[in-house]
């Protein structure tokens, strides 16, 4: 996988992209990045700017990233808990 852009590189990048003073094939082309990676920048761009409203921004997907993480840790915390009580519950029975 290829090294990322700094953001700012991106931006400027978005910026051209939204002049359309030329195609954003060639723009991409002048950038040397795929015309793909371009579309996807101007669209992430546009979401976080509010423009559209058909995605996750960048502060929301980052948001669902660590809800999941913390999800799939308390999720582990609860199964240990439920194995170790079941460990000692039938430690702590009673000989009859």
């Amino acid at each position: 996988m290829p090294a990322p852009h700094p953001p700012e590189f991106r931006q400027r990048a978005v910026e051209l992209a939204r002049l359309r003073e030329k195609p954003v094939s060639e723009i991409a082309s002048d950038l040397g990045i795929s015309e793909s990676c371009l579309r996807n920048w101007v669209r992430q761009a546009d979401l976080d700017e509010g423009r559209r409203d058909d995605g996750l921004s960048t502060a929301e997907r980052a948001e669902l990233v660590q809800l999941r993480r913390e999800l799939r840790v308390a999720k582990m915390e609860i199964d240990i808990l439920k194995r170790a009580s079941a460990y000692f519950a039938k430690e702590n029975v009673l000989p009859k």
